[in-house]
């Protein structure tokens, strides 16, 4: 039996694909979520067998995080990965931000994963061994709006260095993974009121392409092998080179096609 993996974020699209690969790589998941209804429509979806526990729980609150984590060790045993992928967004510009929405991004976005690593990063320094992996977005380097959202994901990126140089003679590795636009339910609203919204946002992505959920899952798996044993601080762009350059932006500053 592979280690068992808490999944923070759990009841989203992107945490229910992480949920079926480390289920399909013989992993036991917890998936946590603070939307209880969102979070029993996953387990519908994912179907699984006894491998599957689904928790509510709340990564701004730090009692709700060491509950959560102690009914998942008591159900499959210790945390050996944890997946830090709660998030979400609030104010979309400098001057639509106030106090509230600042703090509150932060918290979700960034204290969150603090207090998930903080409940679960004794036993993995008592065992010698584990996996945290961070999920960021191309956000944290870049100016794609959010300003809140975007300080929390770039002092994410941060806080994973200091996981990976701190934890690192435990044997515990750190990387996050930062992915541009992803195709989740998050976008149904701008779509509905705007049917080309995804159309336009690719021609800013060298590929062409946005994400889906289940390139993050692929990724997040990835860093939890053997082939990635020297792999930590590490993060990961997943953003069809967003963060490298734009070919639309490439055209008009130097005239020719690429």
């Amino acid at each position: 039996m592979r280690d068992t993996t808490l999944v923070t974020g759990g009841a989203g699209d992107i945490g229910r694909a992480l949920a079926r690969r480390f289920l399909a790589s013989g992993h036991r998941v917890a998936l946590l979520d603070r939307d209880g209804s969102a979070l029993e429509r996953a387990a519908r979806d994912l179907a699984s067998d006894d491998r599957l526990a689904c928790i509510s729980a709340d990564v701004t609150d730090s009692a709700s995080i060491i509950e959560a984590v102690a009914k998942a060790e008591a159900a499959f045993g210790p945390i050996g990965i944890l997946v830090n992928n709660a998030g979400g967004v609030i104010a979309p510009t400098l001057a639509s931000t106030d106090e509230a929405a600042w703090l509150a991004d932060l918290d979700l976005n960034l204290s969150g994963a603090w207090r998930c690593v903080r409940a679960v990063q004794d036993g993995m320094i008592a065992r010698q061994k584990g996996v945290v992996i961070n999920i960021s977005s191309a956000n944290a380097t870049g100016i794609y709006g959010y300003p809140a959202y975007s300080a929390a994901k770039a002092g994410l990126e941060h806080f994973t260095r200091f996981l990976a140089v701190e934890l690192g003679r435990y044997g515990v590795r750190a990387n996050a993974i930062a992915p541009g636009s992803v195709r989740t339910q998050a976008w149904n609203d701008r779509v509905a009121q705007d049917p080309e919204i995804l159309e336009r946002v690719k021609r800013w992505y060298p590929l062409g392409e946005v994400c889906e959920p289940d390139d993050v899952a692929g990724v997040a798996a990835f860093l939890t092998t053997r082939d990635a044993r020297m792999i930590t601080g590490a993060v990961i762009a997943l953003d069809g080179g967003l963060t490298v350059g734009s070919t639309t932006m490439a055209r008009e500053f130097c005239g020719a096609e690429f």
